[in-house]
């Protein structure tokens, strides 16, 4: 039997437990009679209650084996030592009622439901192999060839379209009708007498733990296609438009199966797999747990963080409405580090600084933060955009200066911190500031020299720096 109190408070409670505990005594205890609490338990929780003390007095004579587990849910992180005492009282308390039960009282915080909310449902998957496998090293690896037919049926769930979570750490999403996306279409479509393996340079899928169910089937734990992907769609567009050919055709695709060593090898292997266009080392951060709590805390307000590049754009959302991780982090370090002329000059290796990324996704900052700075950020540029005194290049040039220089100026102070982003009024930005604001960094900006290179240079934001003291 499992008791659950789910909390929206951010701290854990000794008054929750202590509810458990009155009401265990009275409702777990066979020597009372449950119609004598109808005045203090609702009539859900007497049947709940009633539904236990039925089951448990039918089958005592079995030797079964009882679980009570209170689980205690809610927004907190750090529980304190008088909750964890009242929870083991708790424990002690129902042992005096049932001895031999296994009795246990868990907390569920904000960290640990974000790591369940994450963990796929599914975690084993079985791929179907089209003869035995090559296996390699002492840690399990594969290479082995699978029909296109079996490979689809790997990566589609019972609905038949794209099982999602094998692909989430994935740097990139679908590219569409790209040039390499085509030729694999056309690869597909048009060369079917050529087995599609020799034109194709496969999946590569690292895993957590590999083991051989056959001698042509595999059992893959909590597989990650991380190159691959815009073949994996491509095959299941095949197959989708013409379900006929599921049955008749023989082609192959050829499969690796790695276990990683540590962090360091995936990456390695994710960057040496994808070869077809650069790869910023930056985007194999977007894996990390902040960056799913700032996009669904972005999606909660209609924006979408682009943590999988083209991932929103083929859900058909707005380009307005998408936030890109690298302008995310400029953003963040323009305001939060007072580096805007970092965001304009190094915008594709700002998240290699392990210092700053430490800084801005490993600290204690609130998400209500990235989002302010988000949004001003979108107000900003769209007036650049909108207000026509201003060409593209003046644009990117003067938009996270005028971002630092909002927000130092609501906050009368040059430096600003996270706390300080958090205690500001998002909508006391109003278009006649960004008009002034705007007017006075191209005022600074043209004297420089008005150019990339003054954008890029330390002068425009000391000169602001000054301009503070």
């Amino acid at each position: 039997m499992i008791i659950i109190q789910s909390k929206t408070s951010t701290s854990f409670k000794e008054d929750t437990i202590m509810k458990w505990k009155a009401v265990s005594n009275n409702l777990f205890d066979l020597n009372k009679r449950i119609d004598d609490y109808s005045n203090r338990y609702n009539e859900d929780v007497r049947d709940s209650f009633q539904l236990f003390r039925d089951v448990y007095t039918t089958l005592i004579r079995k030797r079964i084996k009882l679980n009570l587990k209170y689980w205690y849910i809610s927004e907190g992180e750090q529980i304190h030592p008088n909750v964890e005492q009242q929870g083991d009282e708790l424990k002690e308390q129902i042992k005096s009622l049932f001895p031999s039960a296994k009795i246990s009282v868990d907390y569920y915080g904000a960290k640990r439901l974000m790591e369940i909310l994450n963990t796929p449902s599914v975690q084993d998957y079985e791929l179907s192999l089209a003869d035995n496998p090559i296996s390699l090293g002492v840690n399990k690896d594969y290479i082995a060839l699978v029909f296109l037919k079996k490979y689809y049926n790997f990566i589609t769930n019972n609905s038949d379209t794209l099982e999602q979570s094998i692909f989430e750490s994935n740097i990139r999403d679908y590219q569409g009708s790209v040039v390499v996306n085509k030729k694999i279409h056309n690869t597909l479509t048009k060369n079917d007498n050529i087995d599609f393996w020799r034109l194709n340079n496969g999946i590569t899928i690292p895993a957590n733990d590999i083991s051989p169910v056959t001698s042509k089937s595999l059992m893959i734990t909590e597989p990650e296609i991380v190159n691959g992907l815009q073949t994996s769609n491509e095959i299941y567009n095949y197959f989708s438009e013409h379900p006929e050919k599921l049955d008749s055709d023989s082609r192959h695709v050829l499969v690796r199966i790695i276990v990683p060593t540590n962090e360091t090898s995936r990456d390695d292997i994710i960057l040496a797999t994808n070869n077809q266009t650069s790869i910023p080392k930056s985007s194999l951060r977007v894996s990390d747990s902040i960056h799913w709590q700032i996009e669904m805390f972005f999606k909660q307000k209609g924006l979408f963080c682009d943590r999988r590049k083209n991932h929103y754009k083929n859900l058909g959302k707005k380009n307005s409405e998408i936030v890109s991780v690298s302008y995310l982090a400029q953003s963040l370090i323009a305001v939060l580090l007072q580096k805007p002329n970092y965001s304009r000059a190094r915008p594709s290796t700002l998240l290699t600084n392990d210092e700053y990324y430490d800084f801005l996704y490993k600290g204690d900052i609130d998400l209500i933060v990235y989002y302010k700075i988000i949004i001003w950020a979108n107000l900003i540029k769209n007036y650049l955009r909108q207000c026509g005194l201003y060409n593209a290049s003046q644009q990117g040039d003067l938009l996270f200066y005028v971002l630092y220089y909002s927000f130092a100026k609501k906050n009368n102070s040059s430096q600003i911190s996270p706390s300080d982003v958090k205690s500001i009024d998002i909508d006391i930005l109003t278009d006649k500031d960004i008009s002034e604001y705007c007017s006075h960094i191209y005022e600074i900006y043209h004297s420089l020299g008005g150019t990339g290179k003054t954008a890029k240079g330390s002068q425009i934001i000391e000169t602001l720096m000054q301009e503070f003291k």
